[in-house]
């Protein structure tokens, strides 16, 4: 039988899961999201009895079904996106979607292979290694061919603040680690009596209830508010049309507009403005005219401006690259970024050489090159950083860009292509976390929102709603003070997949 109690349970998993995500969904949901799953991993046939767990191809198969209802919950905009934007027909972006779902569903899959076998092995205690299993492999799909981090489980809770500021010690993959905790001792609970389960239930509530108070006093402190260089930033958001930012007869006006809110966000007191991704409707250092206003505009207003334009890299091996460009207060260009992490399929062609059976579609395709180096953006006396679109997601790169020296870290995007789904509300999420793990605050500035500002503590001070023309201006501070986080990194993960290897080879021995 395929089909029976197991399977509903796990399905049960991935729609929990996808509903812990905005736009629809709330972060309470993540808190028993993996109970069912855990409980089908044991073999649970909804009355007592031995547990007889689950051969290792179910265990892959449950984890797999409920990995790909969680994702292809959180990721369902894409098909919007290659069939608006890429001009895919419809079945072909559902087809697409599928496939997304599946290849992210697949980690997911191997952690409940994982979970399984240590079931198996050690019995109804091993749910409580069941949260490693979950954070190694979640993990590994944020690093794996490039990684795709998006919705991880300990991202669900940025906006519930006090158990968020773990991620300042521990990272997105801690908060992972606590939230899949409780879960596995609400399952442990469910299957077991007495003094067992009042111990599972004890410790689950005296975790998360520290957790909780130590995150509160953190945020009540708000030391880092008052700490470093105050300087109040503008925010552009032009609100221009996906289909109208490479109009011949657009240009001018997308300009003009852009150059009239960033006077407005000055008057208003902004000393450092941003303009989000691919802003400019043409190349800055191939259109000289362009080029000369712009750097007339930063003169004329004594402020320095980032703002996003692709870039040409001319000579023997030509190179198209999407970049960050900050201009100084007296016109000349003082910083380039390269993006270094692009979208599969959006700005290069995976493995584009063995795809000759298509070769009408990927020839067609311009291929952007990923940049190789995180460069730091000089303000004044400060050093700041940027991250280009979805690059914000990834909690190494940031980290990354604090090391370096980054004072203040900004992010520009165009989520136009998102429409009205739930990618922008969901990339601004991922974006706040970046705020507590480093202890920075986080500018955003998209083309169609969500734009705004979120301090080191993970709370939003500003932000404008999606598809309106807004200008943002607000004070920020440089900081130079580095979280336990920025200095360890993801040490949880690795200790993830220590005790997961540990496990298997104790309980290997004891078997």
């Amino acid at each position: 039988m395929i089909i029976g109690l197991d399977f509903a349970l796990a399905l049960l998993s991935g729609a929990l899961l996808a509903l812990s995500f905005p736009r629809y969904g709330h972060p309470a949901f993540a808190w028993i999201a993996l109970v069912p799953l855990v409980l089908a991993l044991s073999g649970w046939r909804g009355r007592p009895g031995r547990l007889s767990g689950q051969p290792p191809l179910r265990s892959f198969l449950l984890g797999l079904a409920s990995g790909t209802v969680y994702f292809a919950g959180t990721l369902y905009w894409t098909g919007t996106v290659i069939h608006t934007f890429g001009g895919i027909p419809t079945i072909a972006a559902i087809c697409g979607v599928i496939l997304l779902a599946l290849y992210q569903g697949a980690f997911p899959a191997i952690g409940a292979l994982i979970s399984s076998r240590l079931i198996n092995r050690a019995g109804i205690t091993g749910f409580f290694l069941v949260p490693a299993a979950w954070v190694a492999t979640e993990y590994f799909r944020g690093v794996a061919f490039g990684g795709f981090p998006w919705v991880p489980l300990g991202d669900s809770q940025v906006t519930v603040l006090p158990v968020a500021q773990l991620a300042s010690v521990l990272g997105m993959y801690g908060v992972s680690l606590l939230v899949a905790f409780v879960n596995a001792a609400i399952a442990y609970a469910m299957l077991t009596a007495g003094r067992a389960r009042v111990a599972a239930l004890a410790a689950a509530v005296v975790v998360l209830i520290a957790t909780g108070a130590w995150g509160s006093l953190r945020i009540a402190d708000g030391s880092l508010t008052r700490m470093g260089t105050a300087i109040r930033v503008g925010l552009i958001q032009g609100n221009i049309a996906q289909e109208d930012k490479w109009k011949a007869g657009e240009a001018r006006r997308i300009f003009t507009t852009y150059i009239a809110m960033t006077r407005d966000a000055v008057r208003r007191g902004a000393e450092f403005v941003i303009w989000p991704e691919s802003s400019t409707p043409f190349m800055f250092e191939e259109d000289p005219v362009g080029q000369a206003a712009l750097r007339e505009l930063a003169r004329d207003l004594h402020v320095p401006i980032l703002f996003g334009s692709d870039q040409e890299e001319h000579g023997a091996t030509p190179a198209l690259y999407n970049a960050a460009f900050l201009i100084a207060p007296d016109g000349t260009t003082v910083g380039v970024y390269r993006k270094i992490h692009l979208v599969p399929w959006g700005e290069f062609i995976p493995l584009k050489r063995w795809l000759y059976f298509v070769s009408p579609l990927v020839d067609s395709f311009t291929d952007f090159s990923p940049g190789t180096t995180m460069v730091m953006l000089p303000v004044g006396s400060h050093f700041v950083s940027t991250a280009i679109c979805y690059e914000v997601v990834y909690p190494s790169l940031i980290r990354q860009a604090v090391q370096a020296g980054s004072e203040l870290v900004t992010t520009i995007t165009n989520d136009a292509w998102y429409g009205n789904s739930s990618a922008p509300y969901q990339h601004f999420q991922l974006a706040s976390m970046r705020a507590i793990e480093q202890g920075r605050y986080m500018v955003r500035a998209a083309n169609t929102g969500i734009s705004g500002i979120v301090d080191p503590y993970g709370r939003v001070v500003q932000q404008s709603a999606i598809f309106e023309q807004s200008a943002l201006v607000e004070q920020v501070r440089f900081l130079t003070i580095r979280t336990v986080y920025s200095k360890i990194g993801d040490v949880v993960a690795y200790a993830a997949m220590a005790m997961i290897a540990a496990g298997l080879i104790a309980l290997r021995k004891r078997n």
